[in-house]
This record gives C-alpha cells, structure tokens and sequence, in this order.
C-alpha cells in the first residue's frame, strides 16, 4: 500500500469516527431536547431527576432498552423481523456521510482518487466524509430505501396493527418522496450543479436559495417533514389507531432502533434545508469566511451548527403544535396539491431563467436571484392568498357543502 493510499485511507477513517460519533450522540441528545422543548411548551419541567438538570436521562434510556428483554413473535418470519430494524436505520446513518458541515479545512494532507483510480494530493480538507459529485441526488436514493424497513418491520411481525402501520408508512413515503424530489429541481436548475459544495459556494455568491426558490423550499420542507413520519404526519405510528404502527410488535434495542432512525431522519432533512435553502456553512452579510483559514472554517461549522439546531427546533415545535392530519387529507396534500404544485414551479422557474439570461441579460447571481425572488412574491400571494382556502385541511368541498347545507336547514322541533 502506497503512503498516498494510507494517508487517504487514514482521513476517511477519521472522518467517518467523528461524524458518525456526533451524530450518533447527537441523536441520543435530541431525545432529552424534544422531551425539554415539549415540557417548556406545556409549562411543566420535563427529564430533571438523572444527573444535573436532568442530562443524563438519554443515558438512563439507552441503559434500560439494552437490559430489557428481547421478545419476539411466535408467528413472525425471523430474519426479516430482526433486519427491518437495521434496513430503517443504516440508510439513516449513512445519509449524513454526504453533507458538508463547514468549509474546507486549510490542512494540505487531503488524499483524493484521481481521474484514472491513482490517489492524488489535493488542496483542503473538506469537512465532509464523502464529498460525491452527485449530492443530493445520492441523498434521494438512499433515503429511499428506508422504506423498505418500515413495510417489512410490520409485514413480518404477523400483526394487522403493524401490517397497517407498515402499508401506510410506505404509501405515504412513496407519495411524499415524489414531489420531495421534484422541489429540488429549481435548486439544480439555479446551481448548475447536485454536488452540495458547489451549490453552498452559489449561494455565497448570489442570494440564498429560499429567497429566489421559496416554493421549492416551502414544499421541500412539508415533505421532509412526512418523510420523517412525525406529527402531523405520523399516521404510520397513530397511537389511537394502530397501537405503535409498524413496531408495535418490537422491544428493546430492536425498537429503539426505529427511533434513533426517525431522529437521524430529523437531523438529515434539516441539514438538507440549510445545505440547499439557507447558504449551508455561509454566515451571512459578511465575506470573512470566505478567507480560508483555520479560524474562519470552524466559524462556519458553528454556523451550520446553529442553523440546523433552529430547523431542528422548528420541526419539534410543529410536532408539540398541531394535530394529526386524517388519512385522505394526508394523501390529498401530497397527490392532489403538492405535486401538481411542484411540476407548475418547475415550468415556472424554467421559463424566469429563460427569459431574465436571455432578453433581459440579468447574469449576476445577485441581480437574477432579486428577480425571482420578486417572482416568488407573486406566487406566494397566489398559492398562499388565493388558491388555497383550507379545503385540503378540513375536508373535500363536496363534504364542507354537505355540512354547510345541513347547518342552515331548520330544525323542526316535535
């Protein structure tokens, strides 16, 4: 083995240690800060009895799933009950491998494979595990793939409640995974580019993403959300129909493993919203981190830091606020409003690029990014203003007739 191929092989490991680490106690942290952020909401204390101000309570949760007792299902196919867990959580875990977390660290000992398979040295670090060329687009496939654990988690468990749970999380990731997709289009459209560091150093060089596409970060953002399979959305685990969902029938470690899969989920679609929307690493109104130095590369990862703990937040405070949708709204907002919506904003933003590079001459990444934000205004006011009047939430306009009708015929009273 070559020293370029040890050194590479060395960085990689290293870089895997890290992220996999944080990310993994990362998850473990984030169960004590939704039990916190629920408990501040509701006016009450939350986890404060296990260490100081209740810090250790992850810790006393992990403890006790390892010391339970492993049951398993008389009538359950084994193999497949006990790999479901681990087919939901691997695509999880794998997924933060691809996301830049900082800009490149200015340490020249980067080994990276050349064009013809020989290790070549290159420049700065990155501060990302695996920086593919092809980005998000590898985040679509294998997040993907999560599916498959959920439908088999509750088709081998043997239970109706879980094979319930488990056709309803594979439906809805189906639905959702399509105008997911779709919402990122515009992105790849405006960037030029799927690798995440190149539409990061786009945005330092125009406007954020979410001003000049903030429809496609509107409807990334609500099927991000039910791709995790939280409230609103969390009909795949509806407590007061289905016991637990597809895991009903699961304990332990095995269970435990679902949720460390849905937090990593969590963690993976709100980085994607500050990698693709909100400038990544970038601080904004200012040019410094742009320098290169050791200095500023740990100022923008603590800037990526706080912007994905506030997506983070965000997500937890929708869980705590709003009601679970019905099941044919749930399918109604992906099918009948999301995606219809998706494929409009795509011809849309084609059509702006078309018309502001070629009859107007606007090039500058600044100027054209002001001019489609000011189109967005327009569309905003439409989708938002006009088009929709909380038919989807409340109900099909035949069914709010129906009840309208009722409410004005008089009562005859006997």
């Amino acid at each position: 083995m070559t020293p370029e191929m040890k050194g590479f092989l060395l960085v990689s490991v290293i870089k895997m240690l890290v992220v996999f680490t944080v990310i993994m106690v990362g998850v473990a942290l984030l169960t004590l800060m939704e039990r916190k952020v629920s408990a501040w909401m509701q006016n009450r204390r939350g986890p404060n009895r296990v260490g100081p101000a209740g810090l250790l309570q992850p810790a006393a949760d992990g403890l006790k799933n390892i010391l339970k007792e492993e049951t398993f299902p008389a009538l359950a196919n084994r193999w497949l009950f006990l790999l479901a867990p681990a087919m939901s959580f691997i695509p999880a875990l794998l997924l933060s491998a691809v996301i830049p977390f900082g800009a490149p660290l200015p340490l020249d000992f980067d080994f990276t494979l050349g064009p013809l398979g020989q290790f070549v040295h290159q420049g700065p670090m990155p501060l990302v595990v695996a920086d593919l060329p092809i980005g998000f687009l590898f985040v679509l496939a294998i997040s993907s793939m999560g599916v498959y654990g959920i439908a088999l988690a509750g088709w081998s468990s043997n239970s109706k409640y879980s094979l319930l749970g488990g056709l309803r999380a594979s439906a809805q990731m189906v639905s959702y995974e399509v105008p997911l997709a779709l919402s990122l289009i515009p992105v790849l459209l405006l960037a030029g580019n799927v690798n995440f560091s190149a539409i990061v150093q786009g945005q330092q060089a125009g406007l954020w993403y979410v001003l000049p596409l903030f429809l496609s970060f509107f409807i990334f953002l609500i099927s991000g959300l039910a791709e995790t399979n939280r409230v609103p959305f969390d009909l795949p685990e509806a407590e007061a129909e289905l016991i637990a969902g597809y895991h009903t029938e699961y304990s332990a470690m095995k269970f435990s493993f679902f949720f460390i899969a849905e937090y990593a989920n969590v963690v993976t679609v709100c980085a994607m919203v500050t990698t693709l929307f909100f400038g990544g690493w970038d601080i904004p109104f200012t040019r410094w981190d742009e320098s290169g130095g050791v200095l500023q590369t740990l100022a923008t990862a603590a800037s990526f830091f706080v912007k994905v703990m506030f997506w983070i937040f965000f997500v937890m405070w929708i869980r705590w606020t709003l009601p679970r949708f019905r099941y044919d709204q749930l399918m109604a907002l992906g099918w009948k409003v999301l995606l219809p919506l998706a494929l409009a904003y795509i011809m849309v933003i084609c059509v702006a690029i078309y018309v502001l590079d070629r009859f107007t001459g606007l090039t500058d990444p600044i100027t054209q990014s002001l001019g489609l934000f000011g189109l967005n205004v327009v569309i905003a006011v439409l989708v938002f203003g006009l088009l929709d009047r909380g038919v989807f939430v409340r109900g099909s306009a035949r069914q709010r007739r129906a009840l309208e009708a009722t409410a004005r015929r008089p009562q005859v009273v006997t």
